[in-house]
């Protein structure tokens, strides 16, 4: 078995080499300028156009984009390939692709206005290929909001303290954003007193936990759960999630509508910045307490020994079939990683809000490729939750199985510092939440924006229900509860995983695209590489969920499992197979339409391209 801390320290090193080097060649490579205007200065209009602090900025990038993914997906390719695998694609993807896929998506915004990567690559191909990227967007914002709505449903039944703590600190952001912006009183008192009564607001979910329904037969809730509402077995996918989970997904998702709406300053800014210390307490203060829990209690005994030695209790590598057998490491040890490694949903994230609030360009090193790295470190922790927990996880048992694990795992790691795993626990549920909660609200609210560029100005009352605030929310968060509650949601991660994976290809490839229109002496391997490199992963990785795990195995080899070959379960295979198919199409064509821009770019000087990297004429 090998210290979990050498896992830690060797990512530490990497990811610091990574952003002293790398990210500031590509600053300079990007021309970021510290006196320019950015558009959140330029078209301020206190709703969606809001500069913000750079720590408040990263704050809210931050949590936004490290939801649920890069926590399941590296405890299940732990589990199912081993931590060798997981930890090498994380520690050498991440600041190599990931983190510039961040940064040039949101450099490349603010050289368009902060619009969406869809616009950015319509001024080079035209509308055919904007349209075909903000649907295949827009639709892939559906699967983030039933995903992330799902996975918080998952937490708060298993950790009903977290449901507590997540309506009493929402409701500080609200304060603290009339404090800063309708008082305009001083930041660094109101933020030492606002962050402390956050963390006041844990103890208080501590002791008065809170659940809407009683606990399914084989769980329990902790003594002095305040549960509201007997029954629940009439809720829809009641029977499959439970009476409390499937009552916590729709209030999730309501509030992740109302949130959206919300002008940006009122909740999105002071809500982020404030959970924000929760993250970084959480990620950073599990790093230390690895550190500090092998060297000064495993080693030395001078600090408090961990309730579990702090090595890696799971194999270093089960073979390029898995555990399973049947599930073949390249490619689908690289869509189900994900969001730990690159992600496309943080391509909308940078394009879509916080290119809107950047106060100077060059916060864009820091919070583009920084955030990224931040995310590859939560990706880290958590393999660090699976290597330490006692409690075998099942390949097969997915969200349902890692995200409490994630909290278990990590309650034990944090006993190097004396604190018992029952307020452990509980606190890494609640950061947990914390990044779900805002990546749901965050996605209803960049859900927006695609359908607002997709439609324009409306010219018929359909036109205007989809772009507006609350009838597009509800344009996205009906399908997602039905996704969710129909019994299907078992399949939501394999389509989230394969549509967000190819979403980053597709980023890559406008952040390629802008580069070589922009001056023929830019160097395309930085973007083209990584860019390829996921097209291939993603394209073969859905193929074999599409044409073996569902065509295969279910079809051909009748391996419907115990429900049998119902008709619901046929047309949800069928369904798979569709949209996998699908995703690949769009994919491959707006690849080749890139591809033959580019061609077209090199073969010509200017065209239209400013000297900051920007288009002439933009109109906004």
């Amino acid at each position: 078995m090998v210290a979990i801390m050498w896992l830690v320290l060797a990512v530490l090193v990497l990811f610091t080499v990574g952003y002293l080097s790398y990210s500031r060649y590509l600053a300079r490579f990007v021309e970021l300028d510290e006196s320019a205007e950015t558009p959140a200065h330029k078209y301020e209009d206190g709703q969606e156009y809001v500069p913000a602090k750079k720590p408040v900025l990263l704050g809210h990038h931050y949590s936004s984009i490290a939801g649920g993914a890069p926590i399941v997906g590296p405890i299940t390719a732990g589990v199912v390939w081993g931590w060798v695998p997981a930890l090498l694609w994380i520690a050498i993807g991440n600041p190599l692709m990931g983190a510039v896929h961040d940064f040039v998506s949101l450099s490349s915004s603010l050289r368009h206005e902060g619009k969406s990567i869809g616009y950015i690559i319509g001024e080079y191909v035209g509308d055919r290929g904007k349209n075909m990227l903000l649907w295949f967007a827009f639709l892939t914002i559906i699967l983030v909001v039933a995903v992330f709505a799902l996975v918080v449903a998952i937490v708060f039944d298993a950790f009903p303290q977290a449901a507590t703590t997540s309506f009493l600190y929402i409701a500080l952001a609200f304060l603290f954003g009339i404090y800063l912006y309708q008082l305009d009183l001083p930041f660094i008192p109101g933020t030492v007193a606002f962050v402390t009564a956050v963390f006041v607001t844990v103890f208080v979910g501590i002791w008065y936990p809170l659940a809407l329904f009683p606990a399914a037969a084989d769980a329990s809730y902790p003594a002095g759960t305040i549960v509201l509402f007997s029954g629940g077995g009439w809720l829809p996918g009641a029977s499959s999630l439970g009476a409390n989970t499937a009552a916590w997904v729709p209030i999730i998702m309501v509030y992740g509508a109302l949130a959206s709406a919300l002008p940006v300053w009122m909740l999105l800014q002071p809500r982020d910045y404030l959970s924000s210390f929760l993250l970084y307490a959480g990620v950073g203060g599990t790093l230390l307490a690895i550190i500090v829990g092998t060297v000064g209690g495993m080693w030395l005994g001078v600090t408090p020994t961990p309730t579990t030695e702090l090595t890696t209790h799971l194999s270093a590598f089960n073979g390029f079939w898995g555990v399973t057998g049947v599930s073949p490491l390249f490619p689908l040890l690289f869509i189900t990683i994900a969001c730990g490694t690159i992600s496309g949903f943080h391509s909308l994230v940078s394009s879509g809000t916080t290119a809107k609030q950047l106060n100077r360009e060059t916060d864009a090193r820091a919070i583009g490729y920084g955030g990224m790295l931040g995310e590859g470190l939560l990706a880290i922790v958590a393999l660090c939750t699976l290597a330490v927990s006692a409690a075998s996880l099942d390949p097969a048992g997915g969200i349902g199985v890692a995200l409490p694990n994630f909290a278990t795992g990590g309650g034990i790691i944090l006993t190097s510092f004396g604190i018992p795993a029952r307020y452990g626990a509980p606190f890494m549920a609640l950061v947990l939440v914390s990044f779900l909660l805002t990546s749901t609200d965050t996605a209803v609210r960049l859900g927006r924006y695609m359908m607002e560029e997709i439609v324009g100005t409306p010219e018929t009352s359909t036109q205007a229900f989809a772009a507006n605030r609350y009838g597009n929310a509800a344009i996205q968060t009906v399908p997602a509860y039905v996704l969710v509650t129909s019994g299907s949601w078992l399949t939501l991660w394999q389509l989230f995983g394969g549509a967000n994976q190819l979403l980053a290809a597709l980023a890559l490839l406008t952040g390629t695209v802008w580069l070589a229109n922009w001056d023929e002496s830019k160097q395309l391997i930085s973007t083209g590489v990584p860019m390829a490199v996921m097209t291939l992963i993603t394209v073969l990785g859905l193929g074999w969920v599409a044409l073996h795990d569902n065509v295969y195995v279910k079809f051909v080899q009748g391996g419907w499992g115990e429900g049998g070959a119902t008709l619901a379960a046929m047309l949800s295979s069928a369904v798979q197979v569709l949209v996998a198919f699908l995703l690949i199409g769009i994919a491959l064509a707006l690849v080749r339409i890139g591809y033959e821009n580019i061609q077209h770019a090199r073969s010509r000087s200017g065209g239209g391209i400013t000297t900051d990297g920007g288009t002439d004429g933009t109109d906004d």
